[in-house]
């Protein structure tokens, strides 16, 4: 089974809606480990509102933490503590795509943060990007980050107004393939998320599973 996690430059970059699309285009299950917000809906209720294959399966949350801040502190403010060690992937026969919280470094406890999840899950990352001031900042050091790591990187998808100046940048210090770019949207709905899907999908059929 192969495992692809989508992990952004930060938060609010898009993560759910590649997510959706990645997951649409591979016809592949759908997992996020550690929801927090979830007083104000799921990501798993998002991405299941935008699919309209069959196989696809969507797999509960191992933390479903109602707080919208930071894990580790939405944990806390549970009585609890996340650990990587007891989270257990899901049963899949299909490709799993793996939702993260926010960026790499996000603390899930005192010691491990979300790029410490991707090494335990043994996924290949998908960054997602999106341009605002700053953003050539947070993309290179998450690219830094993954690579000292040495986590498998699949590529990146642009999400939102494009920006060649600032993508050209990035390029120049990132050697990534870009597997997409997702244009802005008032509004997403099934049938665009699969429009894109179909887009998408040679570049991810050739980037994750026919390699």
């Amino acid at each position: 089974m192969k495992r692809i996690f989508v992990t952004g430059i930060g938060t609010g970059v898009g993560k759910t809606l590649v997510s959706a699309i990645i997951t649409e285009a591979l016809e592949a299950d759908y997992w996020k480990p550690i929801q927090t917000g979830a007083s104000e809906g799921t990501d798993s209720d998002t991405v299941r509102k935008l699919l309209t294959n069959k196989k696809s399966v969507i797999h509960p949350e191992a933390y479903c933490l109602q707080k919208p801040v930071s894990p580790h502190e939405a944990a806390q403010n549970e009585g609890m503590e996340i650990k990587v060690s007891n989270i257990i992937p899901p049963s899949a026969v299909n490709t799993l795509v793996i939702e993260g919280a926010g960026g790499l470094l996000v603390p899930l406890n005192s010691t491990e943060t979300i790029l410490n999840l991707i090494k335990y899950l043994d996924a290949e990352v998908i960054l997602v990007v999106r341009h605002y001031l700053g953003s050539i900042n947070h993309t290179l050091l998450s690219g830094s980050a993954i690579k000292a790591s040495g986590v498998k990187t699949a590529g990146m998808i642009y999400s939102g107004r494009a920006n060649k100046a600032s993508e050209d940048a990035i390029g120049g210090f990132l050697d990534y393939d870009v597997l997409g770019h997702i244009d802005e949207h008032s509004d997403f709905t099934p049938a665009l998320v699969s429009q894109y899907a179909k887009k998408l999908k040679p570049a991810l059929l050739s980037k994750l599973i026919n390699r």
